[in-house]
């Protein structure tokens, strides 16, 4: 099912029509309406009426968290504040948190995007959603709380943690969507046998996961264990919250809702924009929204664009799933590490559980890295020799694909503390020592 055919299914030069034409009134907006833009338009002699061409965008400067923290909390409003109905806000771990307005037609368009992503999922009206997300400042909870309504979904407004309580409900009232972090998936997976629920009771079919970077390898044991088609869903506080981008069942890349965000893939060490299909940072525009509508946003996280159309008949800007982050990006002696490629390599061992940290410290002048993983209780209950092997083997293929050396620690199932959100999957101890 397409939520929006029109807008969806638009050829291309339609839509770039329409991206031009409604970055145009954005940008304008910001020039009348915001004094922090209309500096950063002086600095450069910058007019809205020199946007010509949707190329002309990539003339125009960045806006990063940095400055985002320094307006804080209301300074980037593009509307008067009597005009915002909502507020949401990041979680301000490394710093002053960012706080992002909403009016009431942003709430609207934030509905609609994520009814899109439901029905990218494979969700209709039919569907009862189980919302896992936290609720409150953080987005995702009632961004798909609002889409799943909108789309005419039985809701169960479930936020984040109560394991046992989510699978009483998911059991009981039927949940076919579960919405939630792949890492808390995996703990309600996890949960299954100890709170004495049967996969075989439950009528799971989908799953739309997101607010952190997974692989293959965790989609396929979210699947196999909760026995479900396991989607990934982007979105993020700045731009609007989750809602920006989701997979449809051809699982060829995220659909970018780019009639509503603009995307651009840059080369993060020199801000060039990149071509077609190749990786680099992500960076976002907002072509719609009121009250805090963001200029090329860079998001920090590491993707490529494809263009063709997709076998779903969707005709959107297609971003691959999310691989890392240029902020979350280990260098270790030298390598840039990404926890996803460390994920790769750790799911494709047969035993070994999809639950692990990264331990980073230093001795003298040296970067070591430990791989904390657990591994099923079959192979933890093996022979020295048994385990010596699996280590052996997992710290092989990742000097294969990491090009260093990695201390790989199996420890026993259930003893990585489990995740109800985001998973904190680095430990990095450098700075500590």
């Amino acid at each position: 099912m397409i939520w929006d055919p029109y807008y969806e299914c638009m050829e291309l030069e339609q839509r770039r029509e329409l991206q031009l034409r409604r970055l145009r009134e954005m940008v304008a907006r910001l020039a009348v309406n915001v004094p922090w833009y209309q500096a950063r338009f002086a600095q450069i002699d910058f007019h809205p009426e020199d946007l010509k061409s949707l190329e002309d965008l990539a003339s125009l400067p960045f806006v990063s968290k940095v400055e985002l923290r320094d307006n804080y909390p209301l300074e980037l409003l593009a509307c008067p504040a009597s005009e915002v109905v909502r507020i949401h806000s990041s979680s301000g771990t490394t710093g002053r948190p960012i706080i992002a307005g909403y009016t009431a037609e942003d709430i609207n368009t934030w509905a609609e995007t994520i009814a899109r992503t439901i029905c990218c999922g494979g969700g209709t009206r039919h569907d009862i959603l189980q919302v896992a997300y936290g609720y409150g400042l953080f987005t995702g909870g009632l961004g798909l709380h609002y889409g799943g309504e909108r789309l005419g979904c039985m809701v169960i407004p479930m936020s984040a943690g109560n394991t046992a309580r989510q699978l009483m409900m998911m059991r009981d009232l039927g949940t076919t969507i579960l919405a939630c972090t792949p890492s808390y998936a995996l703990t309600l997976a996890d949960a299954l046998e100890e709170e004495g629920v049967s996969v075989e009771e439950l009528k799971l079919r989908s799953g739309l996961f997101g607010a952190e970077p997974w692989s293959e390898g965790s989609r396929q044991a979210v699947e196999s264990m909760l026995r479900l088609s396991a989607h990934d869903i982007y979105g993020l506080t700045e731009i609007i919250g989750p809602g920006v981008a989701g997979e449809c069942e051809a699982k060829n890349g995220l659909h970018v809702f780019d009639d509503h965000f603009y995307p651009e893939i840059i080369d993060p060490d020199t801000g060039q924009v990149l071509p077609e299909g190749q990786r680099g940072e992500l960076v976002f525009t907002s072509l719609t929204k009121r009250a805090f509508p963001l200029l090329r946003f860079r998001t920090r996280d590491i993707s490529a664009l494809h263009y063709e159309p997709c076998s779903c008949g969707r005709t959107h800007a297609r971003m691959d799933r999310i691989t890392g982050r240029t902020d979350d990006m280990l260098i270790i002696r030298g390598v840039n590490v990404f926890p996803s490629q460390i994920e790769e390599v750790l799911t494709a061992v047969e035993g070994v559980m999809p639950h692990y940290q990264l331990v980073v410290t230093r001795e003298g002048r040296m970067d070591q890295l430990e791989v904390r993983v657990e591994v099923s209780a079959d192979i933890f209950s093996d022979t020295v020799r048994g385990l010596e092997q699996v280590q052996a083997q997992i710290e092989e293929e990742l000097h294969k694909v990491l090009g260093l050396h990695a201390k790989v620690s199996l420890v026993e199932p259930k003893s990585i503390e489990r995740s109800i959100g985001k998973a904190k999957r680095i430990i990095d101890q450098r700075e500590a020592g």
